[in-house]
């Protein structure tokens, strides 16, 4: 099978890299770092901005979106560039975009996606609530119908982005008295509105994520997303889209801790030559070759016109796992050194095996945790039973 890009495609490629090296500074970097690799500071939106006037954005959307028409197989090789040198996460654009485009209607989608894909807007996710996380099917946010408006009340957490975005991508209760999967909406709120308060919560990665609270919030009709009561299932589809999971940035740290490797030398030898190291960084490159095509099956699904399902819990669990293993690799590599942070003059590899290695743990529980990914590829791609 030819997995090579076209000529074009691969000149594409080309742009992006040398678009993303001109454009992609340490303070812009950092920005994104102390806001949790998200792009609502100012150099973020300014680079964002930038980086969608050329179609990058979204490049498998239709032209009249703002797209390129593009094929998916090169949105995540797009995707993967930036993830190499700058991780963003994008929930307007790579999350609930697609799903307004599945599912929104024709008014919804000119509202909406193209603004999304120029970059000047961004969402946060709002599904956690205290008593709601894996079960996303016991929310009790409520929003009542007001005739053409909606009233929200109650709480939503772990909320990331939501203190810096402009909009919140919300899951709420519309029928408290319909059967389960049958009484839930997907709405857009604007995060201004009056009623709403953001209170953070800093993660043991050290970056802020939020509880959200709404009291007597008004959120007009228009802002809701397909059809009343249907939104559990476009919740699953958003979520189908945010298990997709580029490696890039741990891609590059794996490169780093094999150049560090290369070049310490312990005990009058390179600490490459030790066949312990050799054999963990080998499996390593053997690891990420295989999300490689993991990652891009999702991609030809997501061509033949389907969303991916149980195949993106394959992929989230086998790259979230697989990162984690990528830094405990690093933290044995650099010893001790590996656990010192940014700022000590004795870090290695200026910090980032201690920064990833925090970081990796959540990786593995946003967006449904391993044990989600694991009963969803049992009850869906193997048809296991459920008890």
């Amino acid at each position: 099978m030819d997995f090579e890009f076209s000529p074009e495609e691969q000149k594409m490629l080309q742009e992006v890299r040398a678009f993303l090296k001109s454009e992609i500074t340490p303070e812009l970097k950092a920005e994104s770092l102390a806001i949790g690799y998200c792009y609502g500071g100012q150099l973020g939106r300014e680079f964002v901005r930038k980086f969608a006037a050329n179609g990058w954005l979204v490049p498998n959307w239709p032209n009249e979106y703002g797209g390129l028409g593009a094929s998916a197989m090169l949105t995540f090789a797009i995707k993967e560039e930036l993830a190499y040198i700058m991780p963003l996460i994008f929930v307007a654009a790579h999350m609930a975009g697609p799903t307004i485009l599945h599912f929104g209607s024709e008014e919804m989608k000119k509202q909406w996606l193209l603004p999304i894909a120029r970059g000047e807007v961004e969402f946060a996710l709002g599904y956690t609530e205290p008593w709601a996380g894996s079960d996303l099917s016991a929310l009790t946010i409520e929003a009542v119908d007001q005739g053409d408006h909606f009233i929200l009340n109650g709480q939503k957490t772990f909320n990331t982005h939501s203190h810096v975005a402009d909009y919140h991508w919300l899951a709420t209760i519309t029928d408290p008295d319909a059967k389960r999967y049958q009484n839930m909406s997907m709405m857009i709120v604007d995060l201004k509105s009056p009623g709403i308060t953001i209170r953070p919560l800093i993660t043991m990665a050290g970056w802020q994520t939020n509880e959200v609270f709404y009291d007597d919030v008004v959120v007009p009709k228009e802002n809701l997303v397909g059809e009343m009561n249907q939104g559990f299932y476009y919740l699953m589809a958003a979520l189908d889209y945010e298990r997709m999971f580029p490696m890039g940035g741990y891609r590059r740290l794996f490169d780093e801790i094999v150049q560090y490797a290369k070049e310490t030398v312990v005990d009058g030898q390179p600490l490459s030559k030790d066949p312990l190291i050799r054999q963990k960084l080998a499996q390593l490159a053997i690891e990420l070759e295989a999300n490689n095509l993991i990652f891009y099956r999702l991609a030809h699904i997501i061509d033949e016109g389907k969303i991916p399902n149980y195949e993106t819990s394959m992929q989230k669990l086998f790259a979230t796992e697989l990162a984690q293993r990528i830094t405990n690799t690093g933290m044995d590599v650099l010893g001790l050194y590996g656990q010192l942070k940014k700022g000590s003059k004795w870090a290695a590899l200026s910090g980032q095996v201690e920064h990833r290695y925090r970081w990796s743990v959540v990786e593995t529980i946003y967006a449904g945790t391993s044990e989600i990914q694991r009963n969803i590829m049992a009850l869906r791609g193997l048809k296991l039973p459920s008890k």
